[in-house]
């Protein structure tokens, strides 16, 4: 006869406590992500910025975009009954924390039909609420808002290296290529 090697141990259904994130960690995740941006939004070079001698500089068309030079939409723009853009875009999700110097550039994404890309389901629609949850219980304020650039290629492949390459060089916290270098605090998904 074979004996439990469970007797008498708690069940296993007892929940996880919550790990309440406070004011000073965030603040802190904020700091960080800002130390690399801060100097692009200054518009000057990042870095870790490498220049290849022998070929054309693939970072060009990242380079020449500004995102606060872009017309702020609230979040929930996709609720209008009018869009304000249409066609291809490549759109930028910002928080202006009024303690920082600059704005913080939390996702950068590319879309052939600007006017319905958020509608439906989305990522970073999930990072933004977490993120707005987070700073909201530890009364931290926040102002988030969205960015199109329409200014972009109708080719699906060209608008893609342009989003890539703004991914590498502002290295927003939501997309799914930078999400462990910052290690998103406020969500259990990183």
């Amino acid at each position: 006869m074979q004996g439990d090697l469970f007797a008498g141990a708690a069940p296993a259904t007892s929940p996880t406590p919550n790990l309440p994130l406070d004011a000073e960690q965030l603040w802190h995740w904020q700091s960080r992500l800002h130390q690399h941006q801060a100097p692009l939004f200054r518009g000057e070079q990042p870095r870790s910025h490498q220049v290849d001698l022998f070929a054309a500089d693939s970072d060009a068309p990242a380079a020449t975009i500004n995102p606060i030079g872009l017309t702020p939409l609230p979040m929930n723009f996709w609720r209008w009954p009018e869009s304000p853009h249409r066609g291809a875009a490549i759109y930028f999700v910002l928080d202006r924390p009024p303690e920082l110097e600059q704005p913080l550039l939390l996702y950068v994404g590319e879309t052939l039909a600007a006017d319905k890309r958020w509608k439906g389901e989305h990522d970073c629609k999930a990072y933004l609420a977490a993120y707005g949850e987070a700073l909201q219980r530890c009364a931290l304020p926040h102002q988030l808002s969205i960015r199109f650039c329409t200014d972009v290629p109708a080719a699906t492949r060209p608008r893609r290296a342009i989003e890539q390459a703004l991914i590498q060089r502002w290295l927003p916290p939501f997309n799914k290529e930078t999400r462990q270098r910052w290690t998103t605090p406020f969500t259990a998904d990183v």
